[in-house]
């Protein structure tokens, strides 16, 4: 490998630490590579491309891959093998984070396998490796020969006192109700990710063109670092199908693929195109061997014409709605009998159950992640995409990069709504299954999962709705669609995803496949998405207007208390005895925080109060002037009796205590193991507790005390008195 010469250069980040860039100092084979330093964040990017297009792909052979190094904070791997397993969720949405901006830049008929990767090899969670690696990201493609014709870069935005801020810090993050990741060119916005506490559509908007504003500004001193040590580009031109075969394709399908292009019904609308399609095909297989591809990459233009000139010429879309037209709704709650919570949500064509499983504290989600501190996550919302939700066949495989970020989608639209930890101590499942998909299942999953939260009973905020908006930009105009479906998506030029209550935005995604938008395409969506958001609302108000009042009866019921945390050790006992023995004879699960909270879960209430009974017992505080039935647990000849009043805890019964009477032998009122009644009357300066029985006799009466203890037979009330003692004694001295 020849040496490079290594140069530096510093770019400025609006309301943040500058970003050091370094090139020529590692990855030297890489097509492109650089290494950012932000604050003690250090993150190399690489870019790389194949020699040669793949061969039998329609599609841009582009990934991104975000590596997380444990080293990278100082830390050994936890796993058997010591090292880095599978990509970690957060690296998975920090991948498609980095990816989705770019995706739409690269030119149309590109099929060279493109990679970047992005690896963490210092973290200083003051200075986010996200947007670091955007830059790195930009920089490494643009200073390579891979045709991407300009720069962008990311920032995050928040809103401090209303108004928007760049790169604001984390604790200002925290306060802030939007917290919003904007990337773009110099000239567009390609990409935006936002989750918010129900914020306005204005707010989102105008922290939108800020971080805009920011980007801007990075994107003109990339420029600067490209010009000086950028390599020549690859010229690429996308190969066109031969005229002739062209013209022929098109005489053939284009009447008859607008016509089907007309029918509503999805599945009859597919069947159409896909007979129109194998017809033309067959019918020019002798004419133009071999060029099956070409001739499916012309029919696939008619349709993309077809469609989107129909949209923009007559406000017609290919079911037959109006731009801003909503496909039909049913919404349905309770539909299966044994789980917590279940809500059915069709839109059209597209359908999602949501189900909700709820759990104890203990079985919230360790991450580990490259944060400080490990994480315990208590909500999770995973997303399911079966084959047979579109009419097709494949095996069946783990969650991919899609499923995970539509999961994570969701679970940020509803995160807002949920109650709060210390009221309601419940780990939340949610598990959205599509059954069938024609556009916005992540957004169907957003009102499924609102049914399902409140079909168990959680007493969520409000509902949260979610909808899908498009986007078709051509010369002759430009339409925005709400509720799009996949073909519109497919062919289309935006998905635009917003999700909220009827307050406000709690998440949006933004994607597209142009160059960029702009104010009024945003503003013109936002509105259009607020509109269809209150009419989903109106749809599934009334199929639940409210969560339910009653937890669900399945289930568990979770008791949560505090203890001094100094007596945790009582309620674990040595080994664990204690606790454990509590899980298995009760039939509960309990969970202790080192803060001294404690929750028990339980299928029913009865064995979780008899666990709080217990755990109340083993970590009580003993008080002066309190009766307590205690176990007689030593004898002390001429002293007394120790008894045990509470776990852990016992005090001295002198023998002048013992009764109301003379007592000249200990053995002759109490044994060890017998129950008595006992009043604490004192704790000395060293923490020993007395206690008197004499105390409880001359209060509450003999035969009360009588009826209360449980004593061994033969002992006398009043010392060694047979008469007193009844059968099984021999004549003793009274007292005296």
């Amino acid at each position: 490998m020849a040496l490079q010469e290594t140069k530096e250069y510093r770019i400025e980040v609006p309301g943040s630490d500058p970003i050091t860039v370094e090139h020529g100092r590692m990855a030297g084979q890489a097509d492109g590579a650089v290494t950012g330093y932000y604050g003690d964040t250090v993150m190399l990017a690489t870019a790389c491309v194949s020699d040669e297009p793949r061969e039998g792909v329609d599609f841009l052979p582009f990934r991104v891959d975000y590596e997380e190094r444990q080293y990278a904070i100082g830390r050994i791997p936890g796993s058997f093998f010591r090292r880095e397993g599978k990509p970690t969720d957060q690296a998975i949405l920090s991948a498609r984070l980095i990816d989705r901006p770019f995706r739409p830049l690269f030119p149309s008929g590109y099929r060279r396998d493109l990679q970047v990767v992005t690896t963490v090899l210092s973290y200083d969670e003051d200075h986010s490796p996200e947007m670091c690696a955007i830059l790195g990201a930009s920089l490494a493609l643009n200073i390579s020969q891979i045709p991407i014709p300009e720069p962008i870069a990311a920032a995050k935005v928040g809103l401090v006192d209303g108004a928007p801020k760049i790169n604001p810090s984390d604790e200002e993050l925290e306060q802030s109700p939007l917290d919003l990741v904007v990337a773009g060119t110099e000239d567009a916005i390609v990409m935006v990710e936002a989750s918010a506490a129900e914020a306005s559509e204005d707010a989102v908007l105008e922290a939108i063109l800020a971080g805009h504003e920011a980007i801007k500004k990075m994107v003109q001193q990339q420029n600067d670092i490209i010009a000086e040590v950028g390599k020549p580009k690859e010229e690429f031109e996308e190969e066109s199908p031969p005229e002739i075969l062209e013209q022929t394709v098109r005489d053939m399908a284009t009447d008859r693929l607008r016509e089907a292009l007309r029918i509503g019904d999805k599945e009859e609308r597919r069947t159409a195109r896909k007979t129109v399609r194998t017809e033309v095909q067959e019918k020019l297989a002798e004419e133009f061997p071999e060029q099956e591809g070409e001739i499916d990459s012309v029919l696939d233009e008619i349709e993309k014409t077809q469609m989107r000139d129909r949209i923009v010429r007559e406000g017609v879309r290919p079911d037959g709605r109006e731009p801003n037209e909503i496909r039909p709704i049913t919404c349905e709650v309770g539909v299966l009998p044994r789980v917590h919570g279940s809500g059915l949500f069709t839109r059209g064509e597209t359908q999602v159950l949501t189900v909700a499983a709820l759990g104890s504290v203990g079985d919230r989600q360790l991450i580990d992640s490259l944060g400080a501190d490990e994480e315990l996550k208590r909500y999770l919302h995973h997303y399911n995409f079966p084959p047979y939700s579109t009419g097709e066949t494949r095996p069946l495989f783990a969650p991919g990069r899609r499923e995970i970020g539509h999961g994570i989608l969701a679970e940020k639209a509803l995160r807002p709504v949920l109650p709060d930890e210390d009221e309601f101590p419940y780990t939340l499942r949610l598990v959205s299954e599509v059954l069938s998909s024609n556009g916005s299942s992540s957004m169907a999953s957003v009102c499924g999962s609102s049914l399902a939260l409140m079909d168990a009973g959680v007493q969520i905020t409000r509902p949260v709705a979610g909808v899908a908006m498009g986007l078709i930009k051509e010369d002759t105009g430009v339409m925005v669609l709400s509720d799009i479906l996949g073909l519109e998506d497919h062919l289309g030029d935006m998905d635009f995803k917003v999700a909220g209550t009827r307050e406000g935005i709690t998440v949006i995604q933004m994607d597209i496949k142009i160059s960029g938008v702009d104010r009024a395409v945003l503003s013109e969506a936002l509105e259009r998405a607020h509109t269809a958001r209150m009419f989903i609302l109106d749809k599934m108000y009334e199929a639940i207007p409210e969560p339910r009042a009653e937890l669900s009866r399945l289930a568990p019921r979770i008791i949560s208390l505090k203890v001094d945390p100094s007596k945790i050790r009582h309620i674990i006992g040595p080994g664990g005895k204690t606790i454990n023995s509590m899980i298995d004879e009760l039939g509960v699960d309990i969970d202790v925080q080192d803060d001294g909270t404690v929750f028990i879960a339980s299928e029913d209430g009865e064995s979780g109060q008899a666990a709080q009974e217990r755990i109340e017992r083993l970590t009580a505080e003993a008080e002066v002037g309190k009766i307590y039935k205690g176990e007689v647990k030593r004898i002390v000849d001429k002293l007394g009796a120790f008894v045990e009043i509470l776990p852990n805890q016992d005090g001295l019964v002198h023998i002048s205590e013992l009764d109301s009477k003379f007592v000249d032998k200990v053995e002759s009122v109490v044994s060890v193991g017998d129950e008595v009644m006992v009043k604490l009357t004192e704790v000395d300066d060293l923490g020993r507790l007395n206690l008197s029985r004499q105390a409880v006799i001359e209060e509450m009466g003999r035969e009360e005390v009588d009826s209360k203890e449980n004593r061994n037979p033969g002992k006398s009330d009043s010392g060694n008195d047979k008469r007193s003692r009844g059968r099984g004694g021999g004549r003793g001295k009274r007292n005296r």
